[in-house]
């Protein structure tokens, strides 16, 4: 019987990888049409398909309220989404995109999966990570770790390196940005210190380029396209194609034909964006991830001059703005070698391994990014006050980890003692982020100043969990923040899984291209349409040579379409969008 696989997920804003340690290897598994790489999109189409990945990306531009993209800056929050008028927890649209995964690592392994690792960033708070392990047990998982992206892109980079080295993870996703600072010796990657940002990232990017095409239709046109939500649609898609071509060529031009209608008359877009003018729209971003630099350093201990290597990890780190201003702080040149999309799967494909108990060339020794600590009564800004923050934990420990504080009951006779617990950095605990409380009830009627011990564990997840102790009777109580945390109660995760299997369809195993079929439906008609959508705009853009095949193709596609021949569709539609890829490319 073959061994069980433990897979490596890496969950992104913007695309999601699945990864595999085999043989001393690590595979990032394609799916059946051999794509590596599965864009962060969930739709469902007018007959009630189900799409994930590309085809949800390509339904995104023709029915947006239809999509659900960037979820994962939604994690952690209790706000539901709408997506074809149903509303969904983040959790949700999460474990779709996972049971996706999941299933493409099932039929390239030929094996049931059950266990994965999955990536966060490092500076996800402890609600955000709570909500990734549910949507990994919505998804049918078994999340046996949870590690931070820029930890895992270390273990790829480092693995088998013996030498001390002292690197830098820089890490700018789709939607979040991390920094770590790491030391490798003799195989151990261990995270020194870390900082971040969980709502910056290159979605902030193609907004600015959205913003700028906007105003230009405003401009020429006196339109607001913000209105329209499909031609809003449009443009983010063409923002970030622009994104994508500025990062090797020093102009972008941008044209959408019949963006809009306004009284009978067509509105289109001709816009040519120049690299300079779009790092200048960047730069408030990227300094704000140069500033969050600065702090890993500090809480490191170190200076620009000792940090001897920097790796480039998230498909943003392309912006040659960014390698030019490391490069001038640092004075060496930042390594992007392994795909900046893929080294943080490939990262915790190496983890599960190493949770299997298989050999692995590095050992991982990975830190929070944040401080836990409770309220206290205590002396804040020259007054006594009951919301002092006291640490126990410090931001940069080395997890897992434990530590115990002594309080002290405050009068005589005290029935009860409230804990309160705070993650952040501010000496006012109300200006932390309260993240679980709990009362101790049935003290011994103790003297004041009775001794009560609190007690932190900080798991290998980043997950607390807080006990408070009478010293003198031994009553204890005790609280696992993750579950206090816990948005989905034992019901609602069952409600939960059975909606994603309804969606899914009952003998669905998630492995499918484009997703579930229902009884009626006509994905193959939709996705049609949306491919024609997507090449009559990109038609100008391509060769002479390719523009004849693209309009024999599309002729040939409609055609399909008129007859209802389903099976006509297959050829052209798989030409045409072979054509298109390399036009994106």
């Amino acid at each position: 019987m073959a061994k069980e696989a433990v897979i490596g997920i890496d969950l992104g804003t913007t695309n999601s990888e699945v990864a595999v340690y085999q043989q001393g290897r690590v595979t990032v598994i394609p799916d059946a049409e051999g794509r590596k790489i599965l864009p962060s999109f969930v739709g469902v189409t007018a007959e009630g398909t189900l799409l994930v990945g590309e085809e949800a990306r390509n339904q995104y531009i023709v029915f947006p309220e239809r999509t659900v993209r960037s979820i994962k800056r939604r994690m952690g929050e209790t706000e539901p989404v709408s997506m074809a008028g149903q509303n969904y927890l983040p959790q949700e649209i999460s474990a779709i995109i996972l049971k996706r995964l999941k299933a493409t690592a099932e039929a390239y392994l030929g094996q049931p999966v059950q266990k994965a690792v999955i990536t966060v960033p490092a500076y996800f708070s402890d609600a955000q990570r709570q909500a990734t392990r549910e949507a990994g047990e919505i998804a049918g998982l078994d999340v046996l770790r949870m590690i931070n992206e820029p930890t895992a892109a270390a273990l790829v980079y480092e693995a088998g390196k013996q030498e001390g080295k002292k690197i830098l993870v820089y890490d700018l996703g789709g939607g979040t940005f991390d920094v770590s600072v790491v030391r490798i010796e003799q195989g151990v990657v261990e995270v020194i210190s870390s900082h971040g940002d969980n709502h910056l990232g290159g979605d902030d990017f193609d907004e600015k380029i959205v913003e700028h095409l906007l105003a230009q239709l405003q401009e020429s046109h006196g339109v607001d396209a913000a209105t329209d939500p499909r031609a809003l649609a449009r443009l983010r898609r063409a923002a970030e194609a622009a994104k994508r071509v500025l990062s090797d060529h020093p102009y972008a031009r941008i044209d959408e034909e019949y963006l809009q209608e306004v009284q009978g008359k067509p509105i289109h877009l001709s816009v040519e964006l120049s690299r300079i003018d779009y790092e200048e729209m960047i730069t408030p971003f990227i300094d704000r991830t140069l500033e969050a630099v600065h702090i890993a350093l500090r809480g490191a201990q170190l200076t620009t001059s000792a940090v001897e290597s920097i790796l480039l990890v998230g498909g943003a780190t392309r912006t040659p703005l960014v390698v030019r201003r490391l490069e001038e702080i640092f004075g060496v040149r930042p390594r992007g070698e392994v795909d900046p999309d893929l080294c943080v799967a490939m990262g915790a494909a190496i983890q599960a391994a190493s949770v299997q108990g298989e050999e692995v060339s590095a050992v991982l020794v990975d830190i929070t990014p944040y401080t836990f600590g409770v309220s206290a009564v205590g002396q804040l800004n020259g007054m006594t006050s009951s919301d002092l923050f006291v640490p126990v934990i410090h931001k940069n420990s080395a997890i897992p980890t434990h530590k115990s504080e002594v309080f002290y009951t405050m009068m005589e006779d005290q029935p009860e003692v409230e804990v309160r617990i705070f993650q952040g950095e501010n000496k006012d605990a109300r200006k932390n982020r309260l993240i679980g409380e709990f009362m101790v009830e049935g003290l011994s009627r103790a003297p004041a100043n009775s001794p009560v011990v609190l007690r932190m564990d900080l798991d290998a997840d980043g997950l607390l969990h807080v006990s408070a102790t009478e010293k003198k009777s031994g009553l204890s109580k005790r609280i696992t923040i993750g579950d206090a945390l816990r948005h989905l109660d034992a019901a609602e995760m069952a409600g939960a899984r059975t909606r994603l299997d309804h969606l899914f369809g009952e003998n669905d195993d998630g492995a499918g291209g484009a997703g579930a079929r229902p009884a009626g439906g006509h994905q193959e008609e939709v996705m049609a349409r949306a491919l024609l959508e997507k090449a009559e705009r990109m038609l100008e853009q391509a060769a002479e040579a390719d523009q004849e095949e693209m309009i024999n193709l599309i002729e040939d596609i409609r055609q399909a379409l008129t007859d209802g021949d389903q099976d006509a569709l297959a050829e052209p539609c798989e030409a045409l969008s072979e054509i298109l890829f390399y036009l994106e490319t």
